[in-house]
């Protein structure tokens, strides 16, 4: 390999353009100045649009407090590692960034670069409602005396995602970003009846078995394991908020018509009943 002298040139701009982690320079204004290609595919918004809002709005509301004390701190003059928030795509997602940030206090820019972190926090949340579930049958079981083999506790993680690269490997960027593209698809058509692996497909430009083949080399799960994992995280996401209170209302929401299919399906897979957490 030859070695590289003192005055090899670098094609910086190059390297900019083609990385797959979010680059981006932002002034102490709170606006994008400069981004790669990357920004603008993860969040789903056109560069201009990125340079004509400020950065504030991109965030989750529930983040944007801590994110505006951080960037404060930044403004004057410290560098901040491995800060995590939450952007809200343009078509409505949620995604995780990771957050390494330097100051020029010179020109009054951030230089920053960001990983996508969303599929592990999705592993961590799996986990954590896995645990929490645990101790729900626990406290079941000392109350009314079940059997512990009738209802058993099985790991979220394991349930969502099957083999799920045995190795516990994280999907590449470009992995993480088509898992996401499928989810949006599913939960675009959650409420329609006839919502299936056609109209997945066809609003990814894939054929059906290029989308089983794709899901199969990133989860080793089936598509449709996949919808059912989405549909019942919708249904997490509708009892946590607290704004719901009936099966039909979370059965809707997860997009399933039938309610006794529904709730059977649901203590299949957690060991409990929906009508318990609520």
């Amino acid at each position: 390999m030859e070695k590289l002298n003192s005055n090899t040139v670098f094609d910086l701009e190059y390297f900019f353009e083609i990385t797959p982690d979010l680059l981006c320079i932002t002034g102490f204004d709170g606006y994008f100045k400069k981004i790669n290609p990357a920004v603008s595919k993860t969040l789903g918004y056109t560069e201009e649009e990125l340079f004509s809002e400020p950065i504030i709005s991109l965030i989750h509301p529930e983040d944007r407090e801590i994110t505006s004390q951080r960037v404060f701190r930044l403004t004057k003059g410290d560098s901040l590692l491995n800060f995590e928030n939450r952007y809200v795509t343009k078509n409505g997602a949620t995604i995780w960034l990771s957050w390494t940030s330097v100051p020029i206090m010179r020109d009054s820019l951030i230089f920053a670069i960001a990983k996508n972190i969303t599929y592990r926090k999705q592993l961590e949340e799996y986990d954590r409602i896995s645990s929490i579930l645990e101790m729900i049958n626990e406290d079941h079981h000392k109350r009314f005396k079940v059997d512990h083999k009738s209802t058993t506790s099985t790991k979220l993680s394991q349930l969502h995602i099957g083999h799920l690269k045995s190795n516990n490997e994280e999907p590449s960027q470009s992995d993480q970003f088509w898992l996401n593209s499928f989810e949006t698809a599913v939960r675009k058509y959650v409420g329609k009846p006839d919502l299936n692996l056609n109209l997945i497909s066809g609003e990814l430009a894939l054929s059906q078995r290029q989308l089983f083949r794709r899901v199969d080399s990133i989860l080793g799960i089936t598509p449709n394991k996949l919808v059912r994992v989405i549909r019942l995280q919708l249904a997490w996401e509708a009892i946590a908020s607290g704004k719901y209170r009936t099966i039909k209302e979370i059965s809707n929401i997860a997009g399933y018509s039938s309610r006794s299919h529904f709730s059977k399906l649901f203590k299949e897979v957690y060991g409990i009943q929906v009508s318990e957490l609520l």
